[in-house]
């Protein structure tokens, strides 16, 4: 079974079919073509545990609905219910997705690319010890630990409309990773966090970076936000890595978004980040209607690539998805009045600002020889040894390495099947 075919419920909003169009949309424009496809490897229990409880991811391999009954004190303690319900090949499926996040954060270390894609992935609500928002294993913390091994520095930018509140949490007290959220507060939106105050404490005082936004924002609104935040972090902090969450709820139109952002909006922040030329790990998150979550992240995709795709849509076995108009950049924008008033945006901005002023330098970290790679190198030895010369990555340039010092939270404690592999594009540029 795929990642593709996983089914959360009926009803449920999250569409894990939203990468099957994704991936038809990417072959069709012959976008596959400009980079290093892997198929992905498989998170295993000890992988998850480097940060999730091992009594939460045992929970995980074991419950399936036949046996869900049995499971009935438990449940409410791992917060698995109707927001992350409890369906067939679940632990499969938090297999698949997290550890091709955690191949990608590899590939990274080794040089293997300079931008790796991994559009199943960005699962950020997850928590140590459990669900939450429809995520259960958190394969943005897990990939951010194996990155810290090789790089002292890593940014985290998330552009769904939800809070990043797992990964805030996860790195709230280091100084070696910063977390940056654009995202809707306020009124009970769900997760309820992310207010502009909350900046990180002890040691990752100012490294957790929050813009809370209301409703119907727009794309110049965003756009004037972002840059100059965006500058300001990567001046300040210097990272030698990026792991950036393309959440598409944040577009207009968005089954659970609030957002009136268009698809070129919601695009200019990876083409913003990427002109830096810093490694980077792109993954997805949210998004809710599903034919603008595959059009997203496949106009995302050919921003990373650097090919120009035409707007109509080549034909593919989903066309009938995205009609009447048939156009990969369609006004997603709508008929919501703009509660950020100028005002609003230049204080959230000069607040922002004034905190990452109050960063002296980027954090040093001293070098040392690594322990080895997080995940089981003999699978992967023979998964590469499976592959055909083509698929192939090239030869990774040791490099002086970081140890990590694997700083995160312990405290106690976001539309619519066919088969294809989880869409883990390695893109080498």
């Amino acid at each position: 079974m795929d990642v593709t075919r996983f089914h959360y419920g009926p009803n449920h909003p999250m569409k894990p079919h939203r990468l099957a169009l994704t991936h038809a949309l990417v072959v069709h424009y012959e976008l596959d073509k400009q980079m290093q496809v892997h198929h992905p490897y498989r998170a295993k229990l000890h992988d998850m545990c480097r940060f999730h409880s091992e009594d939460y991811v045992r929970f995980l391999t074991r419950v399936t609905p036949v046996n869900v009954n049995g499971f009935v004190k438990t449940l409410p303690a791992f917060n698995v219910g109707d927001d992350c319900p409890v369906f067939p090949g679940l632990y499969n499926f938090c297999s698949m997705y997290t550890g091709a996040s955690l191949q990608a954060a590899q590939m990274l270390n080794h040089n293997n690319c300079e931008i790796a894609i991994n559009w199943a992935g960005g699962l950020h609500h997850a928590k140590k010890f459990e669900a939450s928002g429809f995520c259960y294993v958190n394969d943005i913390v897990i990939a951010i630990l194996e990155l810290l091994k090789y790089h002292p520095r890593v940014l985290y930018l998330d552009i769904d409309v939800h809070h990043g509140d797992g990964v805030q949490e996860a790195f709230y007290f280091t100084d070696r990773v910063m977390t940056v959220s654009f995202h809707k507060y306020g009124n009970l939106f769900f997760p309820g966090t992310g207010d502009m105050y909350e900046t990180g404490a002890e040691s990752g005082k100012y490294y957790s970076v929050n813009v809370p936004l209301k409703d119907g924002i727009n794309d110049q609104a965003y756009g004037q936000l972002f840059s100059p935040i965006m500058q300001g972090v990567m001046d300040h902090f210097k990272p030698s890595c990026i792991v950036m969450q393309c959440g598409a709820d944040s577009l207009g139109c968005d089954r659970l978004g609030c957002f009136n952002l268009t698809i070129d909006g919601h695009g200019e922040c990876v083409k913003f980040m990427k002109k830096f030329n810093v490694p980077m790990m792109v993954l997805g998150g949210g998004g809710y209607t599903v034919r603008n979550v595959a059009r997203c992240w496949t106009y995302e995709t050919s921003l990373i690539t650097g090919v120009d795709v035409p707007d109509d849509l080549p034909y593919s076995e989903y066309i009938e998805f995205f009609g009447p108009d048939y156009t990969l950049r369609p006004d997603t924008s709508r008929g919501i009045e703009n509660q950020n008033s100028k005002q609003f945006l230049e204080q959230l901005k000069i607040t922002t600002l004034e905190n990452l002023s109050r960063l002296d330098h980027a954090p040093s970290v001293q070098m040392h020889e690594i322990p080895p790679d997080l995940a089981s190198f003999t699978s992967y030895q023979e998964l590469k040894e499976n592959q055909s010369p083509d698929e192939r990555e090239t030869k990774a340039v040791t490099q002086s390495r970081v140890e990590p010092q694997n700083e995160y939270y312990d405290g106690d404690k976001d539309n619519d099947g066919e088969s294809v592999d989880p869409v883990n594009w390695q893109c080498g540029m």
